[in-house]
Parts: C-alpha cells; sequence; structure tokens
C-alpha cells in the first residue's frame, strides 16, 4: 500500500485474539531491529495478555503491535514490552495511538506510568516514547536496567529502563 493512501486511512485498533499469533509474529519479523520472540510466545500475549495489547489492522491486515502488561507486583505500571509498526503504517502516529488505546482500557483503570526497556541505539522507540511523554505533558526518565554483561552474559545490548509518569487525568484519557 503506497505511504500516502495508509496516511488516508484510519487503522482500526482492536484487542488480539489468538488466531493473531501468526501473523504478529510475522509483523515483528519485518520490523528490524526489534527481537524476534517465538510464535508461540506472541500467540500467549494474543490469550492471556489481550486485554493489555493492542493489534492495528488498515482493510483487515496487521500493521501495528503492542505488547504490554501490567506488573503484577506494581498494578500502577503498565510495561510495554515491543511496539511494531509496519513501513505502510509509518508516519502515521501509529505508535502513540495504540499507547493510548491500551491506556483507555479496564485493565489499566490503576495505571499511572508507563514503562518499557530500550537499547541505546534503537532511535525509533527513543522517538516514539519521547514524542509519548510530551503528548502526556510530561518527561521520562531512563536509567540502564538489564545490563549487556550482568543479564545478557554479552549476547545483548544494555535495556534502559524508560519510565513516563503519567498525571491522573491524563491516564484516563490519553
Amino acid at each position: 500500500m503506497p505511504r500516502d493512501l495508509a496516511k488516508e486511512i484510519v487503522p482500526t485498533l482492536r484487542e488480539p485474539e489468538p488466531t493473531d499469533g501468526s501473523e504478529i509474529w510475522e509483523l515483528v519479523r519485518e520490523c528490524k531491529p526489534l527481537d524476534e520472540n517465538s510464535m508461540y510466545c506472541n500467540l500467549i500475549q494474543c490469550d492471556h495478555f489481550s486485554d493489555t495489547c493492542v493489534l492495528a489492522e488498515i482493510e483487515g491486515k496487521p500493521v501495528g503491535w503492542v505488547s504490554g502488561h501490567v506488573i503484577p507486583s506494581d498494578p500502577e505500571t503498565l510495561f510495554i514490552w515491543q511496539v511494531a509498526v509496519s513501513e505502510d503504517a509509518r508516519g502515521m502516529g501509529l505508535g502513540s495511538l495504540m499507547l493510548k488505546e491500551a491506556l483507555q482500557r479496564d485493565a489499566c483503570a490503576d495505571v499511572n506510568k508507563i514503562q518499557t526497556t530500550i537499547t541505546s541505539d534503537n532511535d525509533a522507540s527513543w522517538a516514539l516514547f519521547k514524542k509519548f511523554a510530551e503528548e502526556c505533558g510530561t518527561d521520562l526518565d531512563a536509567e540502564a536496567y538489564y545490563e549487556e554483561d550482568e543479564h545478557f552474559n554479552g549476547q545483548s545490548k544494555t535495556e534502559n529502563l524508560v519510565t513516563i509518569p503519567l498525571a491522573e487525568e491524563l491516564a484516563k484519557v490519553a
């Protein structure tokens, strides 16, 4: 689909279903540099965490994906695992739309902050979450969290924990 046409079409945002798992897996594989999880992982996300995950579609085709969960030991925090946006849908603000959609769900009623992890060189993720923080009228905080040597045995880059506090009124309407 040409980019100009995609800008004119409003994507449908919905909770994923288990049958969406394989298509989401394919979408994530196309969105480098995202880590490719197993298809089974995406299936479980669609099944067990559907209330905090968002699938975006244009004409029935998956073009965006947010996987996340409310942290069990911290019900005020929505942890965003991945944000994937197809090349066909980039430039539409879809990442922010999907984050806002997740926050509007009943499962996020007590959420007052978002957290995610981002490697230092993932410019697209930094841009998305900085923009989202600005849209929410707040700043983001970042600190090294899962470290390359300590947590990944040198096999993966350090993941920085990014926290975006949400004002109470923003958390409800974001």
